[in-house]
């Protein structure tokens, strides 16, 4: 047996967007972006962005795409997956995805905005059946690095 999980917290590149599979299932897909920020052996500050293409199911889709929005952070568990892709100039490009199966919003509250989602109340054997027969072809395409310079944060 094995398992792997990932815990992010970053924030949102843009509005996630909802679709459904020909079964009717809720799926949501948004990038999210995590910084890193340390001193190098010149003393200068250093950063670095790391983008995650993040993928929610069935209720999770639904309650993401209701709550979150471009710029809010969020706290996202899930399973890691790495997929190539060529981009339009035909660089093959590899992009970090999320399976989530857990998401808490954090930041700033607001009433209407619950404290979190567990996959006990945000997911449904449905949900967890159509992830394994989803294919690639109805997927949106990766987030290219240039998309992520127009993020203000």
């Amino acid at each position: 047996m094995s398992f792997h999980k990932i815990i992010i917290i970053g924030n949102l590149g843009r509005d996630p967007e909802l679709r459904y599979t020909p079964q009717g299932t809720p799926v949501c897909n948004f990038p999210v972006a995590t910084n890193e920020r340390w001193r190098d052996s010149a003393g200068e500050w250093q950063d670095r962005t790391t983008w995650f293409r993040v993928t929610a199911w069935g209720k999770l889709a639904e309650i993401a795409n209701q709550y979150l929005s471009k710029g809010r952070q969020v706290y996202v568990e899930g399973r890691l997956s790495i997929q190539e892709y060529t981009d339009r100039n035909g660089v093959l490009r590899t992009s970090l995805e999320v399976r989530a199966s857990d998401i808490h919003f954090i930041g700033q509250r607001s009433a209407e905005i619950p404290e979190d989602v567990s996959p006990s109340t945000a997911t449904s054997p449905t949900a967890e059946a159509s992830q394994s027969t989803e294919t690639t072809a109805d997927a949106p395409s990766p987030i290219e690095e240039n998309d992520a310079e127009d993020v203000p944060f």
